[in-house]
């Protein structure tokens, strides 16, 4: 549980970097995405977690 709790904590300090580094270029990814349909959305959705998920395996 630590070890969730931890990683959890380190994707909200990764997220807020870009947040804090590149405000304007998370803007217009967030207007591209909008342009998006929910289906390819999705799609990227499970393509992140299925990498996470290798990625995770590989490196524990």
């Amino acid at each position: 549980m630590h070890q969730l709790a931890a990683a959890l904590c380190l994707m909200l300090v990764i997220e807020g970097l870009l947040l804090f580094a590149a405000p304007q270029g998370w803007q217009a990814i967030v207007r591209e995405a909008l342009k998006l349909p929910p289906r390819t959305l999705r799609l990227f959705g499970a393509g992140a977690m299925v990498t996470g998920l290798v990625l995770l395996q590989i490196f524990h």
